[in-house]
């Protein structure tokens, strides 16, 4: 391990490796920070100018891509409530009410800083437990799969704003959304009206940008201002890593749900950073600030889905089984350079696997770096007049949703959402958990159904594995804690309020 570390150190820090690593995190800073245009999409646009390059640098290349893509979500997220990518989404509630509130750059300052400090956590993770977290990841069947998405369900009750029952009726609309089009398990049809139109589905993508981006340029051009509803100048001078140390507990726990997360196959950023937020609220003395212009729910959603990143490398290098999409991507980066993922590449390769994960940390000091640079120009977006903006945002999700599959229904399925997003909210629905519905719901119902064809139809496979047993636990305390924390506090309120006579 020693030789290959050293033959790492010697070949990642080549000057020519280090400056496509710029290159590809400006690429991913800026295509990540555009609506509609997935980090997957990145990736995949880069991947042909790879072809013919050392192993290496092609390799680094696009992992620079993939993590800033990442972190680039957030920038829409927080200036103009349009998530660049799925798993920012979970950032724009609060993120955006800070930019509202005059803190734009505290909040793309706690972005930066936890997005990197989750990224090098996942990459030392990756340096030093792939092979055990894999063996871990491999556990995983259709029960854990179930019972993860609905430990993830649970967050509705965190998301539903002042009423539960609406929040309810959204998720149960986004489940029954993300049925719509051919059944995964027996191919048939469902809920497609006998139109070509439905049949491939509705997409994550297409739904997103209709629900924060498109709903929000509707809401801000009702009100009527020449500029974006925003308060205070742009306050990054001095944000710095004293200031990310009260959230040092928040970061870290979301960092490893991140990496724990993206350690499993077929998961995500999306999941994991709801997750982060759903936790961070849980354990927090003031949870109804969350949504509401709250730092901590920025660090824990930036922490959690960009966790992900060096976990989801995981399972692609140990095992050959791509963590998410756009490990699929880099999976067929590597057979194109005639490396074949798995246990042999360790053996045969391990040089330029160390060189890799290295890498990727180093990939992470650097995202740091160029962001900070030009962290102040992100921030100048808030000042652009909404006659200008607001068009040029639009056009972006737009060509965006035609890009994400080629197609005029996706557009057509982003206007709707868009108009779906305004409406709603006005009448007290959060359109958080028809997101998370979206998300969640095709795990949940695929993994549901193949768990009980495992079992005959049995629900006992679920109590019968150790892992599912966990999260099913998880989802008991979850669902149990507020309730018990609730109760407490309704009792205490009347003592508190008797005053003893003199």
């Amino acid at each position: 391990m020693l030789d290959n570390v050293l033959y790492a150190l010697t070949h990642v820090f080549d000057l020519k490796i280090i400056l496509f690593m710029i290159l590809g995190v400006v690429v991913g800073i800026v295509v990540g920070g555009m609506p509609g245009l997935s980090v997957t999409i990145a990736v995949a646009l880069i991947l042909p100018f790879t072809f013919g390059m050392d192993p290496a640098l092609s390799i680094l290349m696009l992992l620079a891509v993939y993590c800033s893509g990442i972190y680039g979500g957030s920038i829409g997220a927080i200036l103009l409530n349009t998530p660049g990518t799925a798993a920012s989404a979970a950032t724009a509630a609060d993120g955006f009410a800070l930019t509202q509130k005059g803190k734009t750059g505290q909040a793309l300052g706690m972005s930066l800083y936890a997005s990197v400090i989750a990224g090098l956590l996942s990459g030392v993770v990756l340096l030093f437990v792939a092979p055990q977290i894999a063996k871990f990841a491999l556990g995983f069947g259709p029960p854990e799969y179930f019972t993860l998405a609905l430990f993830g369900l649970t967050i509705i009750a965190a998301v539903s704003g002042k009423s539960l029952a609406k929040g309810l009726v959204m998720a149960c609309l986004g489940i029954l959304i993300s049925t719509v089009g051919i059944d995964p398990i027996n191919g048939n049809t469902r809920l497609t009206f006998d139109t070509m139109f439905l049949m491939a589905g509705i997409s994550l993508i297409p739904a997103l940008l209709g629900l924060f981006a498109i709903s929000e340029i509707l809401k801000q051009s009702q009100i009527g201002i020449n500029k974006l509803s925003v308060n205070g100048d742009v306050d990054d001078n001095g944000f710095g890593w004293r200031n990310v140390i009260p959230f040092r507990k928040t970061i870290l726990k979301s960092s490893l749900i991140g990496v724990i997360i993206g350690a499993i196959p077929g998961t995500g950023g999306s999941i994991s950073s709801f997750l982060a937020v759903n936790e961070a609220r849980r354990v927090s003395k003031d949870p109804d600030s969350y949504g509401k212009g709250n730092l901590d729910g920025v660090a824990a959603s930036e922490a959690g889905n960009n966790g992900t990143t060096g976990a989801t490398l995981i399972p692609m290098m140990t095992l050959g089984i791509p963590g998410d999409v756009v490990t699929a991507v880099l999976l067929g980066a590597l057979l194109i350079q005639g490396l074949q993922p798995g246990p042999q590449l360790f053996q045969n390769h391990g040089g330029l696997v160390y060189t890799i994960m290295i890498g990727f940390i180093l990939v992470n000091i650097i995202l740091f770096i160029v962001a900070k640079l030009a962290i102040k120009q992100f921030a100048k977006v808030s000042r652009v007049p909404a006659s200008i903006l607001f068009p040029i945002v639009l056009v972006c999700c737009l060509v965006g949703s035609f890009a994400y599959d080629n197609s005029m229904r996706s557009v057509w399925f982003a206007l709707f959402f868009g108009i779906v997003g305004y409406i709603l909210p006005k009448y007290g629905y959060s359109v958080v958990p028809m997101l998370i519905g979206i998300i969640l719901g095709p795990l949940a119902e695929t993994s549901l159904r193949r768990s009980l064809v495992l079992s005959n139809e049995s629900l006992l496979i679920f109590f019968q594995r150790p892992i599912s047993l966990f999260f099913i636990i998880l989802i008991v305390l979850s669902l149990v804690l507020p309730l018990i924390k609730k109760f407490r506090e309704s009792k205490e309120k009347p003592d508190d309020s008797i005053s003893l006579p003199k």
